[in-house]
């Protein structure tokens, strides 16, 4: 795999859905949800004390993550690491209300976006797989939120 010559110190990937912007905020929120569309943590099942644990999608190395809401602020602070009592905020999502667009029916609409930033011991090709899952992740999401739920869903528990 070639490498760009200089990759960013961030990342973010967006996507715009149409749902409204607390739902998605509760979607991203839900740690059981996060295992339907996180490509390092899927599969997500609780631990207590609001931490799952997934498997990559990658090398089946498990993960831990905590993912704890700003309602404020709209957005969800996802704690990542390689064992439950190991985690550090890593990444971030926000979520943006956007006025309907009439093209859409004038549906709610809202902007999601992942943000990361590089740690400083990442190399160039873990840093790289990052930045293009967050860009499949968004459209996963926004896929996720698409789909009509039915009443086992965990959003509607």
């Amino acid at each position: 795999m070639t490498l760009p010559q200089e990759l960013p110190a961030a990342h973010c990937a967006s996507v715009l859905c149409q749902v409204p912007a607390r739902h998605a905020l509760e979607f991203l929120v839900d740690g059981l949800q996060l295992g339907r569309w996180a490509l390092g943590c899927w599969d997500t099942a609780s631990v207590g004390e609001g931490v799952v644990c997934g498997r990559s999608l990658f090398d089946d190395q498990p993960s831990w993550v905590r993912p704890v809401a700003d309602h404020t602020r709209m957005a969800v602070v996802y704690h990542v690491g390689s064992a439950p009592d190991a985690l550090s905020p890593r990444i971030r999502a926000t979520v943006e209300p956007i006025e309907a667009v009439e093209a859409q029916g004038n549906a709610p609409c809202c902007r999601i976006s992942l943000h990361a930033e590089r740690t400083p011991g990442m190399d160039d090709a873990r840093w790289l797989r990052l930045m293009r899952c967050h860009e499949v992740e968004v459209l996963l999401i926004q896929a996720r939120l698409a789909l009509p739920h039915h009443p086992l869903d965990p959003l509607d528990r």
